[in-house]
């Protein structure tokens, strides 16, 4: 291949993408910030967001130094570049948290004020702030991947250095996003269940309401959670498809290569070199269709929004194929893979339909729920179970079809691929993503700072639309995750591989400890243990965020209480108390989880060996795919079930089924957006450390 086109679309489209970001935050600043009272609310909130960021990234600063000296430490062969590597991962994934983050919080007051004038006004400044978090995310994931593939020497053929490096920044990526979710998860839903029912469900007031002492910090949270949380969590995803692609080229045998599509062994070189730099060209690829993609989100009627967003993931997305054929055409690259980025393209979209179905706030799902409610909490919250429940299906066919045609086009390789197609299009996903919350924050400034009830209207029609693609883009991971653990399992099975043939061959061990077939115990072992790891994984982050929320509950009440004239709209409460309160029980909470994200694995190998970690691996990723459908899903669709009803169906706002589905929604906030959406980056977060571990875990069998 012409190296040319690897600096072209591995160098200048993320650099593309970055200038592209610069100039719509350059936009979006330049818009009218609205009345003098909208910008010291928006400060506020920019403030309580910056202020959890910065602690958040010091408590992580001193995890990512730990971690760097035990992968140097500890790793045989070059450790030292593993160790580098993950420190760019780390960086560059708090980097893009940082970035969106910043521009969020800026964008949510200029939505306000746009919204006074038109729905597309509005619509175009939020969706542009998500764009800005999907180009940063691309652009920074891309860059870090072509840069340290070629200083590592993967472009001379030194793939071994290369693949290294590589799976030392997905590492880095992985455990900043896992972090990064789960903090912003907890702090974003124990202000949010403590606003609805200390507000909402005590005492009768409406949502953002600016008397209530957590408003501001669930606008902050839907900043740290929502933005920098996802950010984090869908640059590791992106990182993460398209490392397990390269690294996959580099495993390629010669007689698959023939098998497959034919090629003679004379010419595998030259197929295997493209074939490795072949994800990281389309995500360049990728990036340019997303920026054309964004210039077709458009419209002023609000039953058209998600029509308009879909339609620019759609333009995207066939941009990414016409794309992908002209590269396969300048490449050794056999055309079967073109059909392995098809499916990959092809079922992110339709999964994200699914989920549209599922979750959309005019769908039968939603209204069923929003039906129950008329008698009551426990008959909405079962019917919302319900839904999550049965949302699994379809998805989970979608992924076993991309998964089967994938392995038939281009076995493991092709399986890979398939998730570099599905994640291609983030730059404009993580787009349609990331606008919901800045949409949830435009209308709470709109309640806050008092603005005609057709602004709120407005940032609502919005917000709906946003609970469904936020819903979508968790799918979107959700589906790439089952992808590209599915990869790097097979890696970690070559790796482990490698490594006992270079210590003596299978014959040395217990063959309990290596084999991976179903009738071996330890395999059985692992699991049951990994399967049990994401229930145990949503147990703590689903608690964590019930203690936060009742220390923030009971504030609210004292304030409540103790401020002479609150209630009554005369005094301004302490909100900033409330901010501390969520920051404070984030950044403790998060941290069991996170450290239990990287230990089972280790100590899984040491104890079971290869059997037992493949074992804990496969349970893993079956049961946690499940369970991060299941929850997005219902905490999605309980949402729009209570969103449909405050707009004057089953009684509307106050009534009892309003009351009845805000009891529901308060249940599935830490659903989608805390447990449910870490799930996917534990999947491959463990996987990744098992890759990088186990020569450890081969020595200790030994």
């Amino acid at each position: 291949m012409d190296t040319s086109l690897y600096f072209l679309l591995g160098f200048g489209a993320p650099v593309g993408a970055a200038i592209f970001a610069f100039v719509l935050v350059r936009a979006i600043n330049a818009r009218s910030a609205g009345s003098e009272r909208m910008q010291q609310i928006a400060a506020l909130i920019r403030q309580g967001a910056m202020a959890f960021l910065q602690t958040e990234y010091k408590v992580l600063a001193i995890f990512v130094i730990v971690m760097f000296g035990v992968l140097v430490a500890f790793l045989p062969g070059d450790s030292l570049l593993v160790g580098v590597s993950f420190l760019v991962g780390a960086v560059l994934s708090a980097t893009a948290g940082w970035v969106g983050m910043r521009t969020a919080t800026g964008a949510a007051v200029r939505t306000t004020a746009a919204a006074q004038t038109s729905l597309a006004g509005a619509l175009q400044v939020a969706f542009s702030s998500g764009a800005v978090m999907g180009m940063t995310v691309v652009a920074l994931g891309t860059l870090g991947i072509a840069f340290l593939y070629w200083a590592y020497g993967g472009l001379d053929g030194r793939g071994d250095s290369a693949i290294a490096s590589l799976l030392g920044m997905s590492l880095g990526a992985s455990s900043i996003a896992l972090f990064a979710r789960v903090g912003g998860g907890i702090f974003t839903k124990a202000a949010d269940v403590a606003g609805d029912l200390s507000g909402k469900v005590e005492v009768g007031i409406p949502e953002d309401d600016p008397r209530n002492p957590a408003t501001i910090a669930d606008s902050v949270g839907d900043n740290v959670g929502d933005v920098a949380g996802m950010g984090a969590d869908l640059f590791e995803s992106y990182v993460g498809s398209i490392i397990s692609s390269v690294a996959l080229a580099w495993a390629l045998t010669p007689v698959v290569a023939t098998d497959l599509w034919g090629i003679d062994e004379s010419a595998f070189l030259d197929l295997q070199g493209d074939l490795a730099l072949f994800p990281v060209l389309l995500a360049g690829v990728g990036i340019v269709a997303s920026m054309l993609g964004t210039f077709t989100v458009r419209t002023n009627d609000e039953s058209q929004v998600q029509n308009a967003l879909l339609r620019g993931l759609i333009v995207a997305s066939v941009l990414v194929m016409l794309g992908a054929a002209a590269l396969i055409s300048q490449t050794a690259v056999p055309w079967a893979v073109l059909g392995c980025v098809l499916f990959g393209v092809v079922s992110g979209v339709v999964i994200g339909k699914i989920t549209e179905y599922y979750t959309g706030k005019d769908q039968p799902p939603a209204a069923h729920i929003a039906e129950q409610s008329e008698t009551g909490p426990a008959t909405n919250i079962i019917a919302g179970l319900g839904v999550g429940m049965m949302s699994c299906g379809y998805p989970v066919l979608v992924v076993c079809v991309a998964i089967f045609f994938s392995y038939q086009l281009g076995e493991l390789y092709g399986i890979a691929i398939a998730a570099v197609g599905m994640l291609s299009t983030l730059g404009i996903s993580l787009g349609v993503d990331a606008y919901g919350p800045v949409a949830d924050n435009a209308g709470g400034i709109a309640e806050m700072s008092k603005c005609e009830p057709f602004v709120r209207d407005r940032t609502d029609a919005l917000d709906a639309v946003g609970n469904t693609t936020a819903a979508m883009g968790k799918g979107f991971a959700i589906g790439s995750a089952a992808l590209t653990a599915l990869a790097l399992f097979s890696t970690f099975q070559a790796t482990a591989n490698n490594t006992v043939a270079q210590a003596g061959g299978a014959a040395v061990f217990d063959e309990r400890l290596l084999g991976l077939e179903l009738t071996n115990p330890n395999v059985l072992i692992g699991m049951f243990i990994g399967g049990m790891l994401p229930f145990i994984f949503s147990a703590m982050t689903m608690n964590a965020v019930g203690r936060s929320a009742n220390e923030m509950i009971e504030e609210v009440r004292r304030q409540f209480k103790s401020i002479p004239g609150l209630l009554e709209g005369k005094a301004e409460p302490d909100s900033a108390r409330c901010v501390a309160i969520s920051t404070r029980s984030a950044i403790k909470e998060m941290i069991v989880p996170g450290v239990l994200a990287v230990t089972a694995p280790v100590v899984t190998g040491f104890l079971l060996g290869v059997s037992g970690l493949g074992g804990l691996l496969a349970g893993a990723l079956v049961t946690g795919v499940l369970m991060a459908l299941m929850m997005a899903n219902a905490g999605g669709v309980w949402d729009n079930a209570k969103k449909l009803i405050e707009e004057g169906h089953h009684g509307g706002k106050g009534s009892e089924p309003h009351k009845a589905a805000v009891i529901g929604d308060t249940v599935g906030d830490p659903f989608k957006d805390t447990s449910g959406p870490s799930l996917n980056i534990l999947i491959k977060l463990m996987t990744i450390v098992a890759v990088i571990f186990v020569p450890l875990v081969v020595e200790w069998m030994r």
